[in-house]
């Protein structure tokens, strides 16, 4: 039997919003790697976008059951769309580790109030 665990999050826009004017940069440098900043950053819809990849963050960390612990950060966990928009997670350093070669599949929603994210992960 395949080992299956999933996550799901869901993230208020508007709370999104406010983090980001709240804080500016600092908040974005933190939680978003360039490549997000980049991709979402130029968008009409920047605060979906952008809560789009920290629910899926963050529903990837409770497919794990790990939260940010174990050397584990936030840019540690890329979210990247291919040319068609369908998004991806790209691993880097520990979370590269702890991942190894499970495979992380990944749904985002989101509409003007909320963004949502789905993940499902099993061994590939």
């Amino acid at each position: 039997m395949t080992d299956l665990a999933i996550g799901v999050d869901i993230c208020s826009v508007k709370r999104m919003e406010k983090a980001v004017k709240g804080t500016g940069d600092r908040f974005l440098k933190r939680v978003f790697t360039r490549y997000e900043q980049d991709y979402c950053l130029p968008k009409v819809s920047r605060y979906q976008c952008l809560a789009a990849r920290f629910a899926a963050k963050e529903a990837l960390l409770k497919a794990l059951g790990t939260g940010l612990r174990g050397g584990l950060r936030w840019h540690d966990i890329e979210v990247i769309s291919d040319g068609r928009g369908k998004p991806h997670f790209r691993f880097y350093d520990r979370c590269s580790d702890i991942i190894g070669k499970k495979q992380a599949l990944l749904s985002i929603s989101h509409t003007d109030e909320y963004a949502v994210a789905f993940v499902v992960l099993n061994e590939h």
